[in-house]
């Protein structure tokens, strides 16, 4: 049997991270094993030759704030994902806000995030988020879905016009049908097993289609491949 699901907590209230270690350290598979009170220090902390990454070892989820000194959430997220390598993936990250704002829910997906979710959010959705996450899926706070696709179909037509979004094309255009029926589905929120039902096909074939569509896609978690979806004109609200 596999440990608890190692997390750090980054916010730069010390009352909130206290809030947070509570709630988190009361679940028997959840640890909180590292804070940090702002983005550079957690950084730094999860650097490979760091003191802190030394003592506590592999971190599997953040829990990130987005407004702090020094170095915001955004920023640090950013830095952490883009220093994982193939033998040393970075941990999953949810962005953390009480700012219920598509710019920052979009931010945090460009910068890496795998999840989206406002404080405010009841403790077992931060719960299971985590968990979520950890799990390999991605999630975004139910309040902020719905707004975070009005603001792609606001913002991506002008990228698409400057031909940001060639490649994202030339990505979709590898799928086969079925893969595209399937991001479509996971487009609408729709899970696994719904998908599989949907389909009247396996769970087990379903996650094996999702694999191959975020590679094929070289998305990080299923709500980027959901991005390219949008980005692509795959999928449009509403339809």
């Amino acid at each position: 049997m596999s440990g608890p699901i190692r997390v750090a907590l980054v916010d730069d209230q010390q009352l909130v991270r206290a809030g947070f270690r509570m709630v988190i350290d009361s679940q028997p598979d959840l640890e909180v094993v590292l804070e940090a009170g702002d983005g550079a220090q957690i950084v730094r902390a999860l650097a490979p030759d760091s003191a802190s990454r030394n003592v506590v070892g592999q971190v599997d989820v953040v829990l990130m704030d987005v407004r702090m000194p020094t170095m915001d959430g955004l920023a640090a997220t950013a830095a952490i994902t883009a220093a994982a390598t193939p033998g040393e993936p970075a941990p999953r990250i949810i962005v953390l806000t009480t700012f219920d704002l598509d710019e920052y829910v979009l931010a945090a997906i460009r910068a890496g995030a795998s999840g989206f979710l406002l404080k405010d959010a009841p403790p077992e959705e931060m719960l299971d988020a985590i968990r979520t996450v950890h799990a390999g899926d991605a999630v975004i706070a139910p309040s902020s879905t719905r707004r975070l696709i009005e603001h792609l179909v606001i913002v991506l037509p002008a990228e698409q016009q400057a031909g940001d979004a060639g490649p994202a094309h030339a990505a979709v255009a590898e799928l086969t049908d079925r893969e595209r029926e399937v991001l479509v589905h996971m487009a609408r929120g729709r899970s696994n097993t719904e998908i599989g039902q949907d389909l009247f096909v396996a769970e087990a074939t379903v996650k094996t289609h999702v694999g191959r569509i975020l590679a094929k896609l070289g998305a990080r978690d299923r709500v980027q491949a959901v991005v390219v979806a949008y980005e692509t004109g795959l999928v449009r609200p509403g339809a």
